[in-house]
C-alpha cells in the first residue's frame, strides 16, 4: 500500500483493525521510522542536520525556525506537520498514527508525550486501533512531562502547565493543569506589560 492511500484510510476510516492490511502498512512505515528516530537520537549533528533528518521523518520540509533537542522518538513519523518557529525540547515521545499538528511558533517542554491511538475496550478486540488527531494551534506551550491525549485541540496561545494529562480540548488564551487537566486561568490574567 502507498504511503498517500495508507494517510488517507488512517485519516478517514480512523480505526485500524489488527492483521489488516492497513496494520501492515502502518507496522511497515513504524519500522522505518523507528530506525531513523534510532540514528538521529545516536549521532552528534548540527541544528541543520537535526532539522534535515526530522524531514525526512515526517516527510515534510520543516522552516530555519525549527529547532529540536534530541532525543526525539516518533512511532509513525508520516503523519505529523510542524509549523514555523517551533521548539521541541528532548525526550519527546510523538504516537502520530491518528495526526499530530503543531501550530506556528508553539513550544513543547521536556517529555511530552502526544498520543494519538486508543485500543478497543474490549478485551478481545485490543489490537484494534483507533485514532483521532491532536491539534496544537498557533503559539501554544506544552510544559514539560506533560501528555496530551487523542482528539484534543489545544487552543491557540494556551499553555498547558508541566505534568499535566489533557483529556479534552483546551480554549485558546487559558492556561490549564493537572490530571485530568483543568481550566485555572485567562491568559490575560498571567500577561503583565
Amino acid at each position: 500500500m502507498e504511503l498517500e492511500e495508507l494517510l488517507l484510510k488512517m485519516t478517514t476510516e480512523g480505526i485500524i483493525h489488527g492483521g489488516s492490511e492497513v496494520n501492515k502498512a502502518m507496522t511497515a512505515v513504524s519500522a522505518e521510522t523507528r530506525r531513523l528516530c534510532a540514528q538521529l537520537n545516536n549521532g552528534i549533528y548540527t541544528d541543520e542536520e537535526v532539522r534535515n533528518q526530522v524531514s525526512q521523518i515526517i516527510g515534510k520540509e520543516l522552516d530555519e525556525g525549527f529547532s529540536l533537542f534530541l532525543p526525539f522518538t516518533s512511532d509513525f513519523g508520516k503523519n505529523i506537520t510542524i509549523g514555523k518557529n517551533v521548539f521541541i525540547n528532548s525526550g519527546c515521545r510523538f504516537q502520530d498514527q491518528g495526526g499530530i499538528h503543531i501550530g506556528d511558533e508553539s513550544l513543547i517542554g521536556h517529555n511530552v508525550v502526544f498520543a494519538t491511538i486508543n485500543h478497543d475496550f474490549h478485551p478481545l478486540k485490543r489490537g484494534t486501533l483507533h485514532l483521532k488527531p491532536v491539534v496544537l494551534e498557533k503559539r501554544t506551550w506544552i510544559g514539560s512531562n506533560a501528555t496530551i491525549l487523542p482528539g484534543v485541540r489545544v487552543g491557540e496561545n494556551s499553555v498547558v502547565a508541566a505534568g499535566s494529562v489533557v483529556t479534552k480540548d483546551v480554549a485558546p488564551n487559558t492556561i490549564v493543569g493537572g490530571n485530568p487537566a483543568k481550566f485555572i486561568t485567562n491568559l490575560e490574567d498571567k500577561i503583565e506589560d
